[in-house]
């Protein structure tokens, strides 16, 4: 089963920061899908996929489209590998932990390689743009049959048929970002929530973050392009779209004219006749008024904006080159605040960054308080190769990061649940996406501020929106009562769209 190993270099290079910081904004053309070739049409009649998705939600719409292009070859999904006859893993280089799990998940799955020895085992996403991680495939997964990145996702038909029939791994990941693909196939499973690639990429080169490596430059979606498909989804009986991005604020600014902006397309997306629209990820230093003075319109633009922060600390921010303050940071708060007054604002925040000091990370702390955020993804300062704080002196102990991040959520939680608890006795709209998780005789949904409910009803209202009182706050989620739209108690919050 050892397969003949070649020098692979010419496909990729190391993340370099000076290189990377030159580039243009030149030589990214707009091409539709090709369509699948006539000797792959059917490859995979009879045949059986699955995919596993580490990581964002530009990771799982990558996934949906990976999903659909092995679809149009032929392939039907399945969730058991043991009945599969392709298994990709689709991967984050975001933190350690996340690689970490794939190189276990790649040991793990050398036995079903050694059982089925025509299973195609492939490794795709940000992983596969890190040199380190080829290298590491290269010298001891050899079992591995396929190796592509962020760029060349369209170039899967091509890929797997060279994986079916050449004997040795087949590897093509581009450092040059790929072109803007349209019409790309996709498999959307629900019919009721759908991702939205507005942009690719990220220009920020924050010195803890590989995404600029390993998602290249920004390069943004023709707006004619990204209305289309949202209307094709109102169409289709979508109830919510999700606009994503590395940075969402900074669309088009690489567009041709670069007038027409994140705020623009939002206020048009505004009148399409989809009842939720959300976006992520938007960085602070790009969140103008404009967006701010769209926003606030409402309607299908719900109450609800992650805006990561990262560090209370201007000092720390300096050294991660976020380029904005805690103070105009707070300020963007306090103005988005002062225009959409029952917003719901999330974060994320990295506690330990290399030279972080006690009074540094109260910073934090008091910010946290000053913002009151609903929630906040928080972690410890993973070092990511070829990135700036890589090379930087991390002289936080571990036990003292851990007790960071324990404080932190002590915090948040407590927050968490207060601004939960004052939702007690209100009548909220909840999008029932299906029945929980944990016990099939719940319904589960989000309201327009994206908070957990669940709660009992007749499973009719899957897809649909539903009334729900809440009766149980809790830190992470919601739990209420089922209403009858037409015996809704009319102090119980529902408010022409604004509710939570």
């Amino acid at each position: 089963m050892s397969k003949e190993v070649k020098d692979y270099s010419k496909y990729f290079v190391a993340p370099d920061l000076k290189s990377a910081k030159r580039r243009g904004k030149s030589d990214v053309q707009v091409i539709r899908f090709e369509q699948i070739p006539e000797n792959m049409r059917n490859a995979g009649a009879g045949k059986k996929y699955m995919v596993e998705t580490y990581g964002c939600q530009m990771n799982v719409h990558d996934s949906e489209t990976i999903a659909g292009i092995l679809e149009q070859i032929g392939y039907e999904s399945t969730d058991r590998e043991e009945d599969a006859d392709i298994i990709l893993l689709n991967t984050c280089a975001v933190r350690g932990n996340a690689e970490d799990k794939v190189f276990g998940e790649l040991g793990r799955l050398k036995q079903l390689k050694l059982e089925k020895p025509d299973l195609i085992l492939g490794v795709c996403g940000c992983m596969s743009q890190e040199e380190v991680v080829i290298n590491r495939i290269l010298r001891s997964y050899q079992h591995v049959d396929l190796i592509f990145g962020t760029h060349n996702i369209h170039r899967l038909p091509f890929l797997l048929r060279n994986a079916l029939f050449n004997k040795e791994m087949v590897v093509e990941v581009w450092s040059k970002e790929g072109d803007v693909v349209e019409n790309m196939p996709k498999v959307r499973r629900d019919g009721l929530s759908a991702w939205v690639n507005i942009m690719y990429g990220c220009d920020k080169f924050c010195t803890y973050c590989i995404v600029p490596y390993t998602r290249g430059k920004e390069r943004s979606r023709r707006p004619e392009d990204v209305l289309n498909e949202i209307r094709e989804l109102a169409r289709k009986g979508y109830q919510e779209v999700t606009l994503l991005g590395q940075n969402v604020n900074a669309y088009g600014k690489d567009l041709a004219d670069g007038n027409y902006t994140f705020g623009d397309l939002m206020n048009d997306v505004r009148k399409i006749g989809i009842p939720r629209v959300r976006f992520t990820t938007s960085h602070p230093r790009d969140f103008d008024d404009h967006l701010i003075e769209v926003l606030a319109k409402r309607g299908n633009l719900v109450e609800h904006i992650h805006l990561p922060v990262q560090s209370g600390s201007t000092e720390v921010l300096k050294m991660m080159a976020r380029k904005y303050t805690r103070e105009s940071y707070l300020e963007l708060v306090g103005k988005i605040k002062q225009a959409i007054p029952d917003i719901a604002l999330t974060t994320d925040i990295i506690v330990g960054f290399p030279g972080e000091t006690d009074e540094q990370f109260e910073e934090t702390l008091s910010l946290v308080r000053e913002v009151e955020y609903d929630s906040a993804f928080t972690f410890i300062y993973s070092p990511r190769e070829g990135t700036p704080a890589a090379s930087m002196k991390d002289d936080v102990p571990p036990e003292v990061k851990k007790e960071r991040l324990q404080r932190l959520n002590e915090l948040q939680n407590e927050i968490s649940r207060r601004k939960n608890e004052a939702l007690r006795g209100k009548v909220v709209e909840v999008l029932v996406e299906g029945e929980s998780k944990k016990n099939p005789d719940i319904l589960s949904g989000r309201t327009r501020t994206n908070k957990l409910v669940n709660f009992e009803g007749p499973k009719s209202l899957i897809g649909k929106f539903a009334h729900v009182r809440i009766d149980q706050p809790q830190t992470w989620t919601l739990k209420g009562v089922w209403v009858d739209e037409k015996a809704t108690d009319q102090s119980g919050g529902i408010r022409n769209g604004t509710h939570p």
